[in-house]
């Protein structure tokens, strides 16, 4: 059974002790410039705690995805100086990860210090969660902060290793999506309803079938609702298709039958004749796609069946859009549900990746009730499997 119940920076006395914290500093950057430092923004509220409650602090973060060593544009230096600025404080940077430069300049903080590693990929060995290196990290601090939820289904050096070593807690990130993700699956305000798009089948048979387990109402869209209807005899011509798993979508539909949850899949569909904002459109029932065109958003009577569907629930749960939404054309179905979901007064919860920034882009984001702030997490998290950097910190 996965633990949901772990100790956070507030059980645990930081003053005057120096404190590893994971962040999520895995920022985009254009010609070395931050272009969104939303995860830096993010991650405040744990930073400012540690520091007004004296702690000596050590942050780390990987960012990007450097292939050999350390590599100039991956450097966390834009960070560090954007960090400062929004802590009105210097945030004194290493040169490196583990090495001398962090051993030093960690040796030499103060109470209420911050100061920041070099980007824990440039060690190799980081994701392999190498013993050794763990306990380099170790070496640094006496306590582990952990609050990079969107690293947490990885079991890296500095996610999960360090914590071999060290007392380890959760920030206010990661509480809060234990709290609100943890208590929807746990102890859901009813009837719940879970919403799942995106592309393929394969990337939520997981997650699929952990909800069936839980959810009244089970609602699916988007590229992978394709390969269900062909499972069922219905013409979907060139849309998108993982003919392997058509006999699971069925199994998934005839479990869903045996629980009594209600499993919507499409009634019509948007379709064009090519992949572009710009193609022919039509809406066409389901069964009436035809060689040439291909699903590409869900149709007004489908938007009618899962809006009402939504609008009596207790929570909601939505992971995936449900139609091509880089293409406005498109992005019509998504609306509809994030509409929907923003008015329908349930608990609502939006997993990371796509669908969070499908709603971001449509400005519901201040109707949700939580955005995850990580995508392979929060679907890891939904599949009802341990986190090995949720699993590691102590319970309480």
């Amino acid at each position: 059974m996965v633990s949901y119940n772990k100790k956070s920076v507030e059980d645990i006395d930081v003053k005057g002790k120096r404190v590893l914290m994971r962040c999520d500093f895995n920022v985009p950057l254009k010609d070395g410039v931050i272009a969104s430092d939303k995860r830096i923004k993010e991650s405040l509220r744990t930073i400012n705690y540690l520091l007004d409650n004296g702690a000596k602090l050590i942050l780390c973060s990987h960012l990007g995805r450097p292939k050999n060593g350390p590599e100039a544009q991956f450097s966390l230096k834009p960070v560090a100086a954007r960090l400062s600025e929004l802590l009105g404080k210097p945030v004194a940077m290493a040169d490196d990860v583990v090495g001398q430069s962090a051993q030093a300049l960690a040796a030499g903080l103060n109470e209420g210090d911050v100061m920041l590693l070099e980007n824990v990929r440039f060690e190799k060995l980081e994701t392999k969660n190498d013993p050794e290196l763990a306990k380099s990290f170790a070496a640094l601090a006496e306590i582990f902060v952990n609050d990079a939820f969107g690293s947490a289904h990885r079991a890296h050096c500095s996610t999960a290793g360090v914590a071999e070593y060290l007392p380890a807690v959760c920030g206010y990130l990661i509480q809060k999506e234990i709290e609100i993700m943890g208590g929807a699956l746990q102890n859901p305000k009813r009837p719940f309803v879970a919403i799942l798009g995106g592309a393929k089948v394969s990337d939520k048979i997981g997650v699929i079938n952990n909800l069936i387990e839980k959810v009244d109402t089970l609602i699916i869209g988007g590229g992978m609702s394709y390969t269900f209807l062909k499972a069922q005899g219905f013409a979907i011509g060139d849309s998108i298709l993982e003919e392997d798993k058509m006999p699971l979508a069925l199994e998934l539909v005839e479990k869903a039958a045996k629980k009594g949850v209600k499993f919507l899949l499409p009634l019509d569909h948007k379709i064009g004749d090519g992949f572009s904002n710009d193609c022919n459109m039509q809406v066409v029932k389901r069964g009436f796609i035809e060689a040439g065109w291909e699903g590409m958003d869900i149709g007004p009577e489908t938007q009618k069946l899962y809006c009402d569907a939504i609008l009596g629930a207790g929570t909601v749960v939505w992971n995936g859009p449900l139609g091509v939404t880089e293409f406005d054309t498109f992005a019509e179905g998504t609306m509809a549900i994030a509409t929907a979901v923003a008015n329908s007064g349930a608990v609502s919860i939006i997993g990371g990746g796509d669908s969070a920034a499908a709603i971001v882009k449509l400005g519901f984001a201040e109707k949700m009730t939580h955005i995850s702030t990580g995508g392979g997490a929060s679907l890891e998290f939904l599949e009802g499997l341990e986190l090995p950097g949720i699993a590691c910190l102590q319970d309480k």
